[in-house]
């Protein structure tokens, strides 16, 4: 391809103040991991807790999480978004109304509503990882922490958890590094995250090419840095014999 790459328009003058088109990827790159960690503190905590739920003797609080899992993991997530930024506040009492839609800034009001629909998708996922790592686990774990007199929140607390997450570190990195990825759906209500971003410079400053380029490694670059991390935090909590290191 006869093309003339030219690496030197990110240091060039975006025309609005003393901004140039560096800023605007670092600026992105900022509301991407604002969203993600964001979201993965609520798809964690939400997800544990319905993976706990999922695996309760307890019929009806078993059938709330599956119940959950089923809507959130079916309906897909760019409808889920726009649910959560056009029609969710309009259900909201009229004080929360005013303070969303006209008290917050629009980078505000979009922000939450992301971080809220992308917390709630991958808590669904999160959850069937908690439960596959709990089943994993040998029954006669349970019964024994019964026999010692265990209590059955003692028993997910003391025996359980902490043996299976140490089992789903893979997964739950797998679902760690689609979060950064999803926040990409931010852009489609307005939120100037890194696709965003890089999107605008490729029409201000008509470098097409260099703009997603550069976009891609950025994500490569985070996504492997993400993921070496997570390979270093099983590698020092695994349990030997359990679980593997690094698919070894």
């Amino acid at each position: 391809m006869n093309y003339n790459w030219d690496w030197g328009v990110f240091l060039r003058s975006t025309g609005i103040g003393d901004e140039i088109y560096l800023d605007w990827f670092v600026t992105g790159l900022g509301w991407t991991v604002a969203v993600s960690l964001a979201g993965w503190i609520i798809a964690l905590l939400l997800g544990s807790l319905l993976g706990v739920m999922r695996t309760v003797p307890n019929r009806w609080i078993s059938t709330i999480a599956t119940t959950y899992v089923e809507v959130f993991r079916n309906v897909p997530l760019l409808v889920q978004l726009f649910l959560w930024y056009f029609l969710m506040p309009d259900l909201l009492p009229e004080s929360l109304q005013t303070w969303f839609k006209q008290d917050l800034s629009p980078a505000t009001s979009a922000y939450l509503s992301v971080v809220v629909c992308l917390g709630l998708f991958t808590a669904a996922r999160v959850c069937e990882q908690v439960r596959t790592g709990i089943q994993a686990l040998p029954k006669g774990q349970t019964a024994a922490a019964y026999a010692m007199g265990f209590k059955l929140p003692q028993i997910y607390s003391n025996v359980l958890l902490p043996q299976a997450f140490r089992i789903i570190i893979p997964p739950l990195t797998s679902e760690f590094l689609n979060i950064f990825k999803n926040s990409s759906v931010a852009s489609l209500i307005g939120l100037m995250e890194l696709l965003a971003q890089t999107k605008q410079t490729a029409e201000f400053s008509a470098n097409l090419f260099e703009a997603f380029t550069l976009a891609t490694l950025i994500y490569f670059t985070l996504n492997m840095s993400l993921m070496l991390i997570m390979r270093a935090i099983e590698k020092k909590v695994m349990v030997p014999g359990m679980i593997s290191v690094g698919g070894k």
